[in-house]
């Protein structure tokens, strides 16, 4: 007998705004920032995989607002309503600018294979910081990712690149291609 669970009907929320976008933008520029200041060779091994971790939570917080749904999509939702109307009221009340929506026309969608990656991703994440400690530097990125996965500047290239990858690598690996 196969056991057939239906999804939870949590809202979606799925838009970014500018503000949105500036600070997932100003999330990933502290710590490229840090980066580039603590390392006079920056093209050098050693250096490249001291910022890999950044760019890889990066990429999981843009899988993390293309997720479905679900109580870890709603998450991701949640925090981009939260990340925009901080940037909304920096921007329009700190500046007097407006912030527009600046979401993708066409959103991408994560394959089965590309959900269950997500969850093998969070899997490896809560492995890490369990063994090293909590590390802020993956919130802000992964913050960062939410706030840009869905953007239509060339700061949502970070979505548009790792769905696809993610999603035709997860249904290979599980078998579904």
């Amino acid at each position: 007998m196969l056991l057939a669970l239906s999804p939870l009907d949590l809202p979606k929320y799925g838009l970014v705004s500018l503000g949105g976008v500036t600070v997932g933008l100003s999330l990933f520029s502290w710590d490229f920032t840090r980066w580039w200041a603590s390392h006079k060779k920056r093209f050098a091994v050693k250096a490249l995989s001291a910022l890999l971790p950044q760019v890889l939570c990066l990429a999981y917080g843009a899988l993390l607002i293309l997720c479905a749904g679900g109580i870890i999509g709603a998450l991701a939702d949640w925090s981009l309503w939260g990340q925009n109307q901080v940037g909304d009221i920096v921007l329009v009340y700190g500046l007097g600018a407006p912030a527009p929506n600046v979401t993708r026309s066409a959103h991408l969608a994560l394959t089965p294979g590309g959900h269950a990656v997500v969850i093998i991703v969070t899997v490896v994440i809560i492995a890490v910081c369990s063994r090293r400690g909590f590390r802020w530097d993956f919130v802000r990125q992964i913050l960062a990712g939410i706030s840009l996965g869905l953007a239509s500047s060339i700061a949502g290239a970070v979505g548009v690149v790792v769905a696809p990858t993610v999603s035709w690598a997860g249904d290979f690996v599980v078998g579904l291609v």
